[in-house]
């Protein structure tokens, strides 16, 4: 299976998981239902013909309905990526730091795909006042020509689907995007990690965990839920205490987000399905 990869990056991106995942989803659904959008590959590489994507972070929904109304272009891009490559090289952390401030005060898509891929680990938190708030990764000559083409070329890639594609980029709760779906349409739900990750968009504790319960308990839909099921150190309480009327699958996969390699751990990660 040839993998599409979104432009966004985020923590926990399963694009590794994709066919382990894809080989779970029904053949036939009427609308395909994403909650927490995220970078979108499970959805993107799923093509469904009809889709919502859902998210509480206003930045990726307008960086995909800009995409998808034509403000956002391969070209534009590509030259806005060359342009700050520069400035980048020159000035490094103070132009990084530049582009942060001027993001945080005046919100655009353009400068949300050259943070997001120019910041620590392509990371994605917010602060409390909903300020992108990563620190650069400290490489000035970040975008390299073939790097920006490449960039370039999944912006691309993401128009040619979403153009060809009856796909809509909301935002909104989980709970009301949940509600909308029928009985033959499908829900995959990727929320954040409980225990592990959230930022000010999408803080998770166990307050969200049992409403995402509630809420799936409640449709007429089959669903989805990935999440974490151990790694070496502990067992994700949750999966016992709240899922466990579900059926639940799980698959040992290798997460490349921690900065030093020691930190590098291997995740189980589960698939929690009502069908």
């Amino acid at each position: 299976m040839s993998i599409i990869v979104p432009p966004i990056k985020c923590q926990g991106i399963k694009s590794k998981l994709v066919p382990w995942i894809s080989a779970k989803v029904p053949e036939k659904y009427d609308i395909w239902y994403e909650p927490f959008m995220g970078s979108g590959v499970v959805g993107f590489n799923m093509r469904p013909e009809k889709a919502v994507f859902s998210d509480t972070n206003p930045h990726l929904i307008n960086f995909y309905n800009d995409i998808k109304n034509g403000r956002l272009t391969y070209d534009e891009v590509k030259d806005f990526l060359f342009d700050e490559s520069e400035k980048l090289i020159e000035k490094g952390d103070a132009h990084y730091k530049a582009v942060r401030a001027r993001f945080n005060e005046r919100p655009n898509s353009l400068d949300f795909i050259f943070l997001n891929r120019s910041c620590f680990n392509g990371m994605m938190r917010f602060n409390s006042s909903g300020g992108f708030n990563v620190p650069f990764c400290k490489k000035p000559n970040r975008f390299a020509q073939a790097y920006v083409t490449k960039i370039s070329n999944q912006i691309k890639n993401i128009s040619i689907l979403i153009n060809t594609h009856d796909w809509t980029f909301v935002r909104d709760t989980f709970e009301n995007t949940i509600q909308k779906a029928r009985k033959n349409d499908f829900i995959y739900c990727d929320p954040p990690y409980i225990d592990r990750y959230s930022d000010y968009f999408n803080a998770w504790g166990e307050d969200e965990e049992k409403r995402l319960l509630e809420s799936l308990a409640n449709t007429q839909a089959r669903f989805i839920v990935s999440t974490w099921h151990h790694n070496q150190y502990r067992q994700n309480r949750y999966i016992k205490s709240l899922w466990s009327d579900f059926n639940i699958d799980t698959k040992d996969h290798f997460y490349h987000v921690g900065a030093r390699e020691a930190n590098r751990n291997a995740m189980t990660e589960a698939l929690i399905t009502n069908f």
